[in-house]
């Protein structure tokens, strides 16, 4: 089964930048996780507040990234994430970090989520209705 993949832009911020000048290393994922959540919602029409709101959650399990070259202050980028599998208690998110200037890649990888219940915190199944919101 083929996915879509979405893009989201944003900006190197001060905050952003570690003692080498650049972007710290585990920033990535937090650009990876801020256009997960703006994608879910202005794409796949389901929030994180929606999935909260019906008990649901996604942790990572898993992540991998590859990196290629720094983003520094300034830099504008996108992130292009798209879901590259469901399987019965989660799903595999890939995604490519690019510099919005040269189009070449930063770094790119995947993440491995887990569909938890909220509640007990414990892994459960995907319910079908995720399922048919993903899969578009």
């Amino acid at each position: 089964m083929a996915f879509s993949t979405f893009t989201s832009e944003f900006r190197v911020r001060p905050d952003d930048i570690d003692m080498f000048n650049h972007v710290h290393n585990s920033t990535y994922f937090d650009y990876v996780l801020a256009a997960r959540y703006d994608q879910m919602e202005r794409c796949y029409n389901m929030s994180m507040e929606e999935f909260i709101k019906q008990g649901l959650g996604w942790v990572v399990r898993t992540a991998y990234v590859d990196y290629k070259r720094a983003l520094v202050l300034g830099d504008e980028f996108k992130v292009q994430t798209g879901i590259e599998s469901i399987h019965d208690k989660g799903c595999r998110v890939k995604f490519e970090i690019r510099v919005k200037k040269t189009d070449k890649v930063a770094c790119e990888g995947w993440f491995d989520y887990t569909m938890i219940d909220m509640k007990s915190g414990r892994g459960m199944k995907v319910p079908a209705e995720v399922i048919e919101k993903y899969s578009i």
